[in-house]
Order: C-alpha cells, then structure tokens, then sequence
C-alpha cells in the first residue's frame, strides 16, 4: 500500500506535468511576435524542467543530489516566472488572466520547493 508521503510525492509531479502542458497550451494562444516566439522557447524549457527535475529528485541516489534536483526545481520556476513576465499581450484581457494565474503557480512551486529544502536540512 502506498503511504501518504508518496502520494503526496507524485501529486507534486502531477501538479508539474500539468503546469508545463498548460503552458504549451497557452503559449500557442499568443500572439506570434518576434519577441514572443524567443520568450516562448525559454519559458518551455524552463517550465518543462520543473517537472523533469522533479522526477530526477526522487530518483536521486543520494541526500545532496535530491537537495542538489530540488533547487534546479525552484530556480526553473523562477526563471518560469521571468520568462512570463515578459509576454507581450496585446488587449487580451483573457490571455492576461491566464498568465496571471500562472505567475501565482510559479510562485507556489517556488514555495513548496524551498519548504522541502528547508524541511531536508
């Protein structure tokens, strides 16, 4: 039977699998600037890392590989949080809304991956 911690675990890696799909999602809604297609490249990796290196942290064979995985995890969501900052969104109010929210996601992982550092040491 599977513990309470471990479920916990995998709705992290679920919460960042969907933040990256929602992503993609939501960068092929925008506007197809010069400058969005740059920004779109970076916030697909950086949103994408969260997940994959979240994975890698609970593969981690030691205690400073997981701590190492999990503050690529936090700086992959700041630098998710940058790249969305910089959209340009032309009179969209709709796209505007979305990418707040995902601001406030970015801010939340970026929490609950400094609790766990904080929690490991």
């Amino acid at each position: 039977m599977t513990q309470i911690s471990n479920n916990k675990q995998y709705d992290l890696e679920d919460r960042t699998l969907k933040f990256a799909k929602t992503i993609i999602r939501f960068i092929n809604k925008l506007p197809k600037t010069i400058s969005n297609i740059e920004i779109a490249r970076q916030l697909i990796r950086s949103a994408g890392s969260i997940g994959a290196n979240y994975i890698e942290a609970n593969e981690s064979l030691s205690k400073k590989d997981f701590i190492m995985r999990i503050k690529i995890c936090k700086k992959e969501a700041k630098e998710s949080r940058y790249w969305l900052n910089l959209i340009e969104i032309i009179k969209n109010p709709e796209l505007d809304e979305e990418r707040l929210n995902y601001l406030q996601e970015t801010t939340e992982l970026m929490k609950i991956f400094g609790s766990i550092l904080e929690k490991i040491k």
